[in-house]
């Protein structure tokens, strides 16, 4: 079983997806970390050689680790490649979205070299939210909420086996 995290910048895949992985018994892989460990860090892959060069590299890792069973979270943009797009057919996917006003704190580390500051992130947001959506198979909302209530969430739909659209509909308060 191959469950994937898409989601805005930000949103919380790789946190979620370490902590889903062990709830779950999968392994992790976060197709970001595995492109800086072979490549280098992200901003200067952009800086040096391009977004087309990054978002090939990311291919790569991307093809590799969703032909693996476990958890998988991809960078933001990974699902704007049409290939990408066709092998989260054959996967469970989970969108991870949060609100702007959650995000400003999240955002500071310049690690995201399309994500500069709050206005870039909505931009960015609004522009692959209908892409995002259309690939989901079940919607959580990481603006307020545990952690550790977002991952038992998941976890409970995974283990449903339900492949149906789902969406977590609890958004209260930390």
């Amino acid at each position: 079983m191959t469950i994937v995290l898409i989601g805005p910048p930000a949103a919380g895949k790789t946190r979620v997806g370490k902590r889903l992985a062990k709830r779950l018994g999968l392994s992790f892989v976060d197709t970001d970390a595995v492109v800086v460990a072979d490549h280098g860090a992200i901003a200067e892959i952009f800086a040096e050689h391009g977004e087309p060069y990054f978002r090939a590299l990311e291919r790569t890792a991307v093809a590799e680790a969703v032909g693996r069973p476990g958890i998988v979270s991809l960078g933001g943009g990974a699902v704007l490649d049409p290939d990408t797009q066709a092998d989260l057919a054959a996967t469970r996917v989970v969108l991870l979205t949060v609100r702007a006003e959650a995000i400003a704190a999240r955002i500071t580390n310049r690690k995201r070299p399309l994500v500069t500051d709050l206005e870039s992130w909505k931009r960015l947001v609004a522009a692959r939210t209908p892409l995002y959506e259309s690939l989901a198979d079940y919607t959580a909302d990481t603006s307020t909420r545990p952690i550790d209530t977002i991952v038992e969430e998941i976890a409970r739909w995974v283990e449903s086996g339900r492949t149906e659209h789902g969406q977590s509909t609890e958004q209260g308060e930390s």
